[in-house]
């Protein structure tokens, strides 16, 4: 697969085929471009009451496909009921001053959170003949690792 160029064009056309397969259609679903310096390679901001969400996309995504990169996030979109769920259950078990144990807490959610998200993207880059997996975040780790 090419790797596509970010474009708002681009990113529409995926956001425009995976809405329907994700059962998102009855989402407003904006897309901007980030183009200054930014450690993600994307990002979803939710207003879950309007179901309305923006996806915040890398000008220089380190993820080398970005369909994976789309769905990816999209998939946060319909995933983010349970996300604030559970969010709310570790308020309710922790209180909401930090503590070890809530950031524990956190954390194991989080982590688990983005590797379920991950292995559901996988399946669908997979599924649609997308093209490779990104390996764009490990190869960077790998070169920085190996300059030393």
């Amino acid at each position: 697969m090419i790797k596509q160029e970010v474009t708002q064009t681009n990113i529409e056309t995926i956001v425009s085929k995976w809405q329907k397969i994700l059962r998102l259609q009855d989402w407003d679903i904006s897309v901007q471009i980030v183009e200054n310096e930014w450690r993600k390679s994307g990002d979803v901001k939710i207003d879950i009451d309007n179901k309305m969400a923006i996806l915040l996309i890398n000008k220089n995504p380190k993820c080398e496909n970005l369909v994976e990169l789309v769905i990816h996030e999209l998939l946060h979109i319909r995933l983010w009921p349970m996300d604030q769920m559970i969010e709310e259950l570790l308020d309710i078990v922790y209180g909401k001053e930090n503590s070890k144990q809530k950031d524990f807490g956190v954390s194991q959610f989080m982590g688990t959170l983005e590797s379920t998200v991950q292995d559901l993207t996988k399946g669908y880059v997979e599924l649609s003949n997308s093209g490779p997996l990104s390996f764009g975040r490990l190869r960077k780790e790998v070169q920085v690792e190996t300059e030393k």
